[in-house]
């Protein structure tokens, strides 16, 4: 069991020991520390925050926590209840409010859930003020209102259906010409909230839906991360019914995934190329990723025109290289869509929407789509942790091994050979080590990654 409290907030799994796991007390402790660092950073004598969440099973129960908590900060509350990250995201700034949690563990399993941090943009803090969220968390630095000064709560239901309205008024969604293509879609919600948002989407669009694993039970069906490897049913009902392709989200709806016309996977990595491919083909401009993303977004950008830069992982990170780029679109090669004319977040409805849009104008096979792009592979691994382990130490020896290459240690090491690469790093929400590598062919993708993994054990002596 375990309780990751890191800059992008507190996760942890449910039960245990407070401090040890994520426990009610851990829950009301960090939603306070949150609460008091807004009340410092807004400088507001009256707050605002809105709060949703996804549909795994211990939500409610936390919902209740957090939002009991800031109640007794003295800070309103927008509560809507299940939801998706993004559309809390775009709910901030819509509602005027001073900040948002989601409460989501995003793509972890079901004993998982944690404090994701807005800002009043509704983007997700800095490195900065997740370090003073911490230090208040840790000194119980807290100030609770007396009882005539209490916050209140609002619930609002109404926000997926806003979130819709607001994808299919972007410039470059045109909801006619996507009828026109009469698309007949799988969709797999993970029981979870996707299940909810992705449907409504669709049908608002002209689009046939078959749903699987669309009741927001939080009963996971199977590991609620995209991948290849988890998603055998979505795959086989794509083939049997014949459908045009298959859309798969986490379940907080920031990262998708799509399954071809020929039951095949798209590729996560492939879902930004591919919405970044349509929306450079309208509008010119440059593109931002992760080091752990594929170089297939960097040959798109050049294809277009344009520039790529890659940044540290993490969306704030990949954010901050946006604006100051100037990026058009971004995200991360995980199946995160990041299209700044409708917010700075990872939205899989706004990547839904560009994705139809690429289709219906393009027209062809999802299958073609993907043939027609530059084949990069990649493998993703890792290495569990343990407490002997000295993480940067392993790290700073790996660079040195490989010190005649290109590496960047932005965010862990990244070494950059002519035909392929690898990048090493700490994960921020699991207790683990990431090697994530890309090359020509799967399988010198997987032996890269063995060759590292056996090099990182003989470094550390495991």
């Amino acid at each position: 069991m375990t309780l990751i409290k890191s800059i992008s907030g507190i996760r942890g799994t449910i039960g245990g020991a407070p401090g040890e796991n994520l426990t009610p007390i851990d829950a009301v402790k960090f939603a306070a520390a949150y609460g008091v660092w807004l009340i410092g950073y807004s400088k507001k004598e009256k707050l605002k925050v809105v709060i949703g969440r996804d549909a795994r099973l211990s939500g409610a129960m936390i919902q209740n926590l957090v939002v009991n908590t800031l109640i007794g900060l003295g800070i309103d509350v927008i509560d809507l209840d299940l939801s998706t990250t993004p559309t809390v995201e775009i709910a901030v700034p819509l509602e005027k409010a001073d900040g948002g949690i989601i409460l989501t563990a995003s793509h972890n399993p079901k004993q998982w859930n944690a404090l994701k941090l807005l800002n009043e943009k509704g983007e997700f803090l800095n490195a900065a003020e997740g370090a003073l969220i911490l230090e208040i968390a840790e000194k119980d630095d807290f100030n609770f209102a007396e009882v005539d000064d209490l916050g209140s709560v609002t619930k609002n239901d109404a926000y997926i259906d806003i979130h819709i309205d607001e994808v299919l008024n972007l410039s470059l969604v045109d909801a006619d010409t996507i009828r026109k293509a009469k698309f007949k879609v799988v969709v797999d919600g993970v029981n979870s909230t996707g299940g909810i948002a992705i449907p409504a989407l669709l049908e608002q669009l002209g689009v046939e839906v078959i749903k699987l694993y669309c009741e927001p039970t939080g009963h996971f069906p199977h590991n609620p991360e995209p991948l290849k490897e988890h998603l055998g049913d979505i795959c086989d009902l794509v083939l049997k019914e014949k459908a045009d392709f298959g859309i798969v989200v986490d379940p907080d709806v920031d990262r998708l995934a799509f399954i071809s016309n020929d039951g095949e996977m798209f590729g996560e990595e492939y879902t930004l190329v591919a919405c970044a491919d349509y929306v450079l083909g309208k509008t010119k401009g440059n593109t931002v990723s992760n080091l752990s993303s594929s170089r297939a977004l960097r040959d798109i950008s050049e294809k277009h025109g344009g520039t790529y830069e890659a940044a540290a992982v993490g969306e704030v990170n990949v954010v901050t290289k946006m604006k100051a780029n100037n990026a058009v679109i971004g995200g991360e090669g995980n199946g995160g869509i990041i299209y700044p004319e409708s917010h700075y977040g990872r939205d899989s409805l706004v990547g839904t929407a560009l994705f139809l849009m690429l289709m219906a104008e393009k027209g062809g096979t999802v299958a073609e789509l993907r043939a027609s792009y530059p084949s990069y592979f990649m493998s993703k691994k890792k290495i569990q942790l343990t407490p002997e382990l000295d993480v940067d130490g392993i790290l700073k020896a790996m660079a040195g091994k490989y010190q005649n290459e290109d590496i960047s240690t932005i965010d862990g090491v990244k070494i950059d050979f002519p035909e392929n690469w690898v990048h090493l790093r700490k994960s921020n929400t699991e207790p683990i080590i990431r090697i994530y590598t890309e090359a020509k062919s799967q399988s010198e993708a997987d032996e890269l990654a063995d060759r590292i993994i056996g090099e990182i054990k003989e470094v550390a002596g495991i």
